[in-house]
């Protein structure tokens, strides 16, 4: 991994004839927020992003694990694809909602595995259910860390249980630091850039820019890399990333965007 250094990258970014910019939202551009249910939006970051929509060579995509609606409020931006849910719900350039699976189809067993671990943090303090409608999440990182380390093997469990009866292999338990989700396979940001590329494809001289801070985005930086496209690390939690370089927190990621937008117009 090299720095992120405006001699290297940034001339990278203003050489090329088009840019576009798949971006992740917690941890990459804004801090993260109390709880997932927090929407707080900020003035700066909207006004960011507008800067870099009304750029006709910038395309930008807003990949999140958040729900659909909640990047809509904290991003109401017109003219870009915002994937919430990692993917399973879109916003498309035309303005419009698409959903990549039934929820009729998920949520029986959903519903199933929610009061199972709805029970199971009953009562205990530092941790948060999430139910996105398409996948349900356990936050732990406010618990105790013992316990954080027990309940979540227990609702690991349990869950593991249910994948059992769904021998279709719609569903998938992943983890993270203090975290766990429950949901489909296509809950996946590498399977979602891939189908935005192959959907809404844009100018193929392009170059893919993604910019993101945990392990649901280090899946996706194949995808781009496969593109010949550039990835860039957030924070420290992705210590052993395959990213091209890395910006230290969400502040320096909009000084690195704002920086790439005014060289750009200075040099056209």
């Amino acid at each position: 991994m090299i720095p992120c250094t405006a001699e290297v990258m940034l001339q990278k970014m203003v050489r090329a004839e088009r840019l576009w910019l798949f971006l992740d939202y917690d941890g990459t551009l804004a801090d993260f927020a109390p709880t997932p249910e927090d929407i707080i939006p900020d003035e700066a970051l909207i006004a960011l992003i507008e800067d870099l929509v009304s750029q006709p060579d910038i395309r930008v995509t807003i990949i999140s694990g958040r729900r659909l609606a909640h990047i809509q409020s904290l991003i109401p931006v017109p003219g870009i694809i915002k994937a919430g849910t990692y993917g399973l719900e879109l916003y498309t350039p035309d303005g419009d909602t698409i959903y990549r699976v039934n929820s009729d189809r998920i949520r029986p067993l959903l519903d199933e595995l929610k009061e199972q671990w709805g029970l199971l943090l009953a009562g205990r303090s530092g941790f948060f259910l999430e139910d996105k409608r398409w996948t349900l999440a356990i936050h732990a990182k406010d618990a105790d860390e013992d316990e954080a380390n027990t309940i979540l093997r227990q609702a690991s469990q349990q869950a593991n249980s249910l994948l059992k009866r769904e021998p279709s292999g719609l569903f998938r338990l992943q983890g993270g630091h203090r975290f766990l989700e429950f949901g489909p396979n296509a809950a996946d940001k590498k399977q979602t850039v891939k189908y935005i590329l192959s959907t809404y494809p844009w100018d193929n001289d392009a170059l893919l820019v993604y910019l993101g801070d945990d392990d649901k985005d280090e899946v996706a930086f194949e995808a781009i890399r496969e593109q010949g496209g550039v990835v860039v690390a957030v924070g420290d939690r992705l210590r052993h990333s395959a990213a091209s370089c890395r910006l230290s927190s969400p502040q320096a990621v909009r000084r690195w965007l704002q920086a790439v937008v005014e060289a750009r117009k200075e040099s056209r």
